[in-house]
């Protein structure tokens, strides 16, 4: 981004993981913050670390995803304490598995609430601060990277409904692209295998930790996507583990 310009961003599931890596680069990088996850405890620590880490404010806001309400206090928060948006980073969301014949209605509705409608909510209710910060900086734009999964792209045994929810989240983005784009907003999903952090552990005994992908592996998309500039709008990012067909977790 060029000299003078303040740089803004909400990220989700900021705590831990994906999230705390994408959080810590762009602290590093300067920007402004808004976190969110749900244990509050734990989000004031990293919000300590980021402040550290060289964030020029950081407000730290915790939350359910599933909750509209809590969503809702999340980006009023951020449009009160820091104003137009540069990048809204939609990483939060749950992992579940089981075969299509016997999958628990209940857990179906609370994977879809916290990977594709909290997200869409969000995402709504941010569209005004991403054009403000898209005017800000023509140059640049404004950018909303949402982490997706391959099992969105390719269908894996086991992972109808969460594999279901992100293929909806890459359709969100790409049709966000098709509205948005022309007004300096636009959209990438990444879509990684396995990665290397707790939300992977329940499959350590088929693929090891030293199999997975790096949580740096895709903080340096996310790095390369923010600095992109508004002419470019690259839809979705499918990132395979090495030693794969490349069509699987």
């Amino acid at each position: 981004m060029s000299g003078g310009v303040n740089r803004t961003a909400l990220v989700t599931g900021a705590s831990r993981g994906i999230g705390l890596g994408i959080a810590t680069r762009l602290a590093q990088s300067g920007y402004s913050l808004t976190i969110t996850a749900r244990d509050a405890a734990r989000l004031d620590s990293v919000a300590g670390e980021l402040r550290a880490a060289g964030a020029a404010e950081v407000v730290s806001i915790a939350g359910d995803m599933a909750d509209e309400a809590d969503i809702a206090r999340v980006t009023a928060a951020h449009a009160d304490r820091l104003g137009p948006m540069t990048a809204l980073i939609l990483n939060a969301g749950v992992g579940t598995a089981g075969a299509i014949e016997d999958f628990p209605l209940r857990r179906f509705d609370k994977t879809l609430a916290v990977n594709l409608r909290g997200p869409f909510q969000l995402l709504q209710q941010s569209l005004p601060l991403l054009r403000a910060g898209a005017a800000a900086n023509p140059g640049r734009g404004a950018k909303v990277v949402a982490l997706a999964s391959i099992t969105g792209v390719y269908a894996e045994h086991g992972l109808a409904v969460y594999g279901a929810t992100k293929a909806a989240l890459i359709s969100v983005a790409a049709t966000l692209n098709a509205e948005e784009s022309g007004n300096g907003v636009c959209a990438t999903t990444i879509s990684p295998a396995f990665v290397d952090t707790d939300m992977s552990a329940w499959t350590h005994d088929q693929v090891p930790p030293g199999a997975m992908l790096e949580v740096n592996d895709v903080v340096e998309m996310v790095d390369a996507l923010l600095r992109l500039s508004s002419r470019a709008v690259i839809p979705n990012i499918v990132m395979t583990r090495a030693g794969t067909d490349g069509y699987r977790a």
